[in-house]
């Protein structure tokens, strides 16, 4: 019987930590129409000719910080680990591949893999809790592109979002249960920020985003596929597992690149506003990520961690991600049998 494709899908990572392959992987990945949504020579011109020649080196250097001669990127070793762990799980009636949206292994190289290994179908699991047309979007429109080409194109499916994954909330819980969140003055949770417009975007009835109030608190009918307000879900059921109170936490976003408004609020304003508070001791979570990475290991842990250090709070400490975690792992085998 012909075995069971499956396809996970993270962001990417440069092949190296040096400039040029820091500004071959911004270049990829920044020109991708679904990551700035303005018209090619536009975004040619922003990507090419300002972002990625004064970004490149400063990112060089940051990959470097997190960069090990054994295993490369964080983001692209737990990976890798968990794709060989589900493979492992399904057992031979599958033949899981990783591929990452930007470099390598690439989208086009791994579904060749399971074109050659002649599966039956083929789903597609991209590796980001929350939907966003930046990252799922976008590997969900490459992939469709690709195969669209073959002559024969097997059972193919999709999954959207896992953001509210009953497995995969628990093993967040579990890793912020090591740290004794009671410990802390103060709860983060610190998902990767998305420019509002394209949060606009995706409004289809042109009446919610950012028009009602607390427009992402509840999931709805017009925001049900919403980032912010999956993101918001998210934090939710796992603050509910924890037994947090609301004002023991704050979900925020992070990682801003531009002069355009992005969700609200800023990580880097809470933190300081916090800190102005008198808060000491902050525990951060990053429920946007599956695999520790840059904006999680060096972002939250240095750079807001020194930030927080010079308004005269004491300690900011990132919650590991869901990594190689035994449970994290099961999730995914749910994900693909569901």
């Amino acid at each position: 019987m012909n075995k069971k494709g499956v396809l996970l899908v993270n962001l990417g990572t440069p092949d190296s930590p040096s400039t040029a392959d820091v500004r071959k992987y911004l270049n990829e990945f920044l020109m991708d129409e679904r990551v700035i949504d303005v018209n090619l020579i536009a975004r040619a011109l922003l990507v090419k000719g300002l972002i990625v020649p004064f970004r490149a080196p400063k990112s060089a250097k940051l990959y470097q910080a997190i960069w090990s001669d054994q295993t490369g990127s964080p983001l692209k070793h737990y990976s890798i680990i968990q794709a060989d762990l589900l493979q492992k799980c399904l057992g031979e009636d599958y033949h899981v591949e990783l591929a990452m949206r930007y470099q390598s292994p690439s989208i086009d190289a791994a579904l060749k893999k399971l074109k050659d290994a002649q599966v039956s179908s083929i789903k597609v699991l991209p590796l980001f809790p929350q939907y966003a047309s930046a990252s799922t979007g976008s590997v969900l429109e490459k992939v469709m592109s690709l195969v669209s080409k073959w002559q024969t194109i097997p059972n193919l499916s999709f999954v959207n979002s896992f953001h509210n994954n009953e497995l995969m909330i628990e093993t967040f819980v579990e890793n912020a249960l090591k740290h004794q969140p009671d410990t802390y003055d103060h709860i983060l949770f610190s998902f990767h920020g998305l420019p509002e417009s394209q949060l606009k975007s995706g409004d289809h009835s042109k009446k919610h985003c950012l028009k009602t109030k607390d427009c992402c608190s509840t999931l709805t009918t017009s925001n049900q596929f919403c980032y912010a307000a999956q993101c918001h879900d998210t934090a939710r059921l796992i603050t509910k597992k924890m037994g947090l109170h609301e004002d023991k936490y704050t979900v925020c976003f992070q990682s801003r690149l531009g002069t355009d408004p992005w969700v609200k609020p800023y990580t880097s304003e809470v933190i300081k506003a916090l800190a102005n508070k008198g808060t000491k001791r902050l525990l951060v979570l990053c429920p946007a990520f599956v695999a520790d990475c840059l904006e999680t290991v060096y972002e939250v842990s240095v750079e807001y961690g020194d930030e927080f250090k010079a308004l005269g709070g004491k300690h900011i400490q990132l919650v590991e991600s869901l990594n190689d975690h035994p449970k994290w792992i099961a999730a995914l085998e749910r994900l693909v049998k569901g």
